[in-house]
């Protein structure tokens, strides 16, 4: 499995976290998972989470059924991110590995919030280079945002005039769980050692 150690340079962090629609903070929720929770959620983890219908990197459609069967491992983005999604990505894909090893076996979903350059072709060249098993979503801006919405994410483009705009996006990751469906977020401060035991936790105590 290819492994991914990321040697960019963290530059200015494209995430606004002013409008997020959810607040985390430090304490423990949810019965069940309360040894492996790291943060909690404003409304609870069953405010976050919900329908929608994308395109993968394959061009087949695809909808939140799709990944009920197994632990999955969101992060929402875009391919032409100058830091923080390449960081966030390899991040997971790293711990994703490490699940590996140990015998857990996690998706790692990239979806896309730039509906404009994020064609078909330039999402399969990123999660491809980012790790073998990762699948790509993207979609038209309605089915973005609808997805977005589900996860309470924030995202928002930086009108230019030109193609090299950026996009400022929250960047959490979620952890969806088999029977339980969105149970946690994950920081982007958390290392790939912390992910991958953090995941171990929650699927061994699912």
């Amino acid at each position: 499995m290819i492994r991914l150690y990321s040697t960019i340079a963290l530059g200015s962090i494209a995430a606004m976290l002013g409008g997020l629609g959810f607040m985390i903070y430090s304490g423990s929720q949810q019965t069940g998972f309360d040894q492996c929770r790291a943060t909690s959620i404003a409304g609870g983890a069953g405010s976050i989470g919900g329908a929608f219908e994308l395109v993968d990197h394959t061009g087949r459609i695809v909808t939140d059924a799709d990944f009920t069967d197994r632990p999955t491992l969101i992060y929402f983005g875009y391919t032409f991110c100058p830091d923080v999604c390449p960081l966030d990505t390899a991040r997971n894909a790293q711990a994703v590995d490490m699940l590996a090893d140990k015998g857990y076996d996690v998706t790692p979903v990239f979806i896309s919030v730039d509906h404009k350059r994020d064609t078909q072709e330039a999402l399969a060249e990123f999660v491809r280079f980012m790790h073998p098993e990762m699948i790509g979503l993207t979609g038209s801006e309605e089915q973005i945002r609808t997805a977005a919405r589900a996860y309470r994410m924030y995202y928002a483009v930086q009108e230019t005039d030109d193609d090299f705009y950026l996009i400022d996006h929250s960047t959490f990751s979620y952890l969806l769980l088999p029977g339980h469906g969105f149970v946690e977020v994950i920081r982007r401060d958390q290392s790939p050692e912390q992910v991958a035991d953090m995941l171990a936790c929650f699927i061994d105590n699912a």
